[in-house]
């Protein structure tokens, strides 16, 4: 054992010695606390007197920010509409949704009035919803040099304070937090089910430590310092350890690309791992027209630092000098998405002050907050879209533009490149670029190629979304439930 411990790198090394001691308490937990988990149903949270049945499940997502309006709310809704269908048709299960929110009288109703109007997404009125608020457990912390590891403990520490709140059969993460599975799978005994958008740490995140490349997570501070940077890479390397670790507490993993199925293989080692594709709502934009689009180039996204906003703005200053004394004076950027919380709203008064220092702020709009009916007025206005993320886990604003009719340019990475914006039967779907100046390039192309070509382009790129559509996601997120057997009627 000494010999083969002395052949295991350092930190691997002190991740095995502290899995060890880990398990080593979690026993002790388990025989002391264990017992003290509520696993049955409340009536009082489901408004019934009917108790719960032996054969029912209770199925819990755990999705702090279910209020919000991103992509990640999206696929939380549309999956607990599918279990509302597989309700209706006499599976017996009954839904729990952990929020951070406060309650009051009105919250249930006022919810699904949001997600109706967001999202277009209708919750059956027959499925069993109810929500376990964590207003006063939930605590948002300060970036930090290891914010990591203080998100990854503060999540474990409120998914326990949640399950102990209620603990259901089935646990469900919609919001990648590996972490809480150790909780739930471990402390409360429950079967654990992930639907990962991206990993929250990969081989990537890794490279550009290593490469010493700047990035918003990894600042000139650190990348400059060859000593800061190797530290760094041992701290990534033994979270990377951590994080499979928890990872490999699922019982079944959905992911949303071939992207991100291939990073969560690599580190979760034992997971059972499917590709489930988000939802895109592509049905209700088909039939916007094709032609007669405005000089719009629409952004769609959370306004998060990892989205790359900034190099949009840069691209269209870039654009705006190569458009010089042409016709197209009156082209707009119109930045469309939402703000969760002050952090974000901070982080869009900086990009407004980006567009004012590079003189264009005249032609830069921001949307915020606003329902679907407007994104989706906006979609129809448009007539080239772009997202800037870099390894961008999968894109459903980019499909949206697609499907909408958008020529859409996404960066050259991630989900755009693997899956989304690929030949259609050899053809254009779309562009991708990496670069300002890459960018701006294409937006300058596409500005001057003939409407013949684009409309090729139009065509091709609404056809390829309709592998992305809601009922394709419905479609395949139940049969990786059912196939699993995680609704299996046996006792727990």
């Amino acid at each position: 054992m000494g010999t083969f411990m002395r052949k295991i790198p350092l930190p691997v090394s002190i991740v095995i010695v502290m899995i060890s001691l880990f398990m080593a308490l979690l026993k002790v937990f388990r025989k002391h606390f264990g017992k003290k988990l509520v696993s049955d149903s409340n009536s009082r949270l489901f408004n019934t007197t009917k108790a719960l049945k032996w054969s029912e499940k209770v199925i819990a997502f755990f999705h702090p920010h279910c209020s919000a309006g991103g992509g990640g709310e999206r696929v939380l809704w549309k999956s607990v509409q599918a279990l509302g269908e597989l309700y209706d048709t006499g599976i017996p299960l009954r839904v729990v949704i952990y929020t951070k929110d406060e309650p009051h009288d009105s919250y249930k109703i006022e919810l699904l009035e949001h997600v109706e109007s967001r999202f277009s997404i209708t919750i059956s009125s027959t499925l069993p919803l109810a929500f376990i608020h964590l207003h006063k457990e939930y605590n948002s912390r300060k970036a930090s040099r290891f914010t990591m590891i203080v998100e990854a403990l503060d999540s474990m520490i409120l998914g326990w304070r949640a399950l102990q709140k209620f603990t259901p059969h089935i646990f469900i993460d919609t919001t990648g937090v590996a972490f809480t599975f150790l909780a739930a799978r471990l402390f409360a005994g429950c079967k654990v089910v992930a639907y990962v958008h991206y990993p929250t740490i990969s081989s990537d995140m890794i490279s550009m430590v290593r490469d010493r490349r700047p990035s918003y997570n990894n600042n000139t501070e650190i990348s400059s310092s060859r000593i800061i940077t190797n530290l760094k890479l041992i701290y990534y390397s033994m979270f990377a350890v951590a994080y499979g670790f928890a990872g490999g507490m699922a019982s079944l993993v959905m992911v949303n690309s071939s992207w991100t199925c291939t990073h969560i293989k690599k580190l979760w080692l034992f997971a059972n791992v499917r590709i489930v594709y988000p939802p895109c709502d592509t049905d209700a934009l088909q039939s916007l027209p094709l032609t007669e689009r405005e000089n719009i180039i629409l952004s769609i996204g959370q306004f998060r630092p990892e989205k790359d906003h900034a190099l949009q703005i840069r691209a269209f200053a870039s654009l705006q000098e190569k458009l010089h004394q042409s016709n197209f004076q009156n082209i707009k950027l119109v930045l469309l998405g939402s703000c969760r919380n002050e952090g974000d709203e901070t982080f869009v008064r900086g990009l407004q002050n980006l567009a004012l220092e590079l003189g264009v702020s005249h032609a830069v709009q921001f949307v915020i907050n606003e329902p679907y009916s407007v994104v989706k007025s906006w979609l129809a206005r448009g007539s080239i879209g772009i997202h800037t993320m870099w390894n961008e886990h999968f894109g459903i604003g980019i499909v949206e533009m697609m499907a909408a009719g958008l020529i859409t340019i996404a960066h050259n990475s991630g989900g755009p490149k693997s899956d989304i914006i690929i030949p259609l039967n050899g053809k254009r779907t779309g562009y991708l670029a990496s670069t300002s100046e890459e960018f701006s390039t294409i937006l300058y192309q596409v500005l001057h190629d003939s409407n013949q070509t684009n409309l090729a382009i139009r065509k091709n790129g609404r056809q390829s979304a309709k592998r992305f559509s809601d009922e394709v996601f419905t479609k395949s997120f139940k049969e990786a439930l059912v196939r699993s057997r995680i609704l299996s009627t046996s006792k727990r």
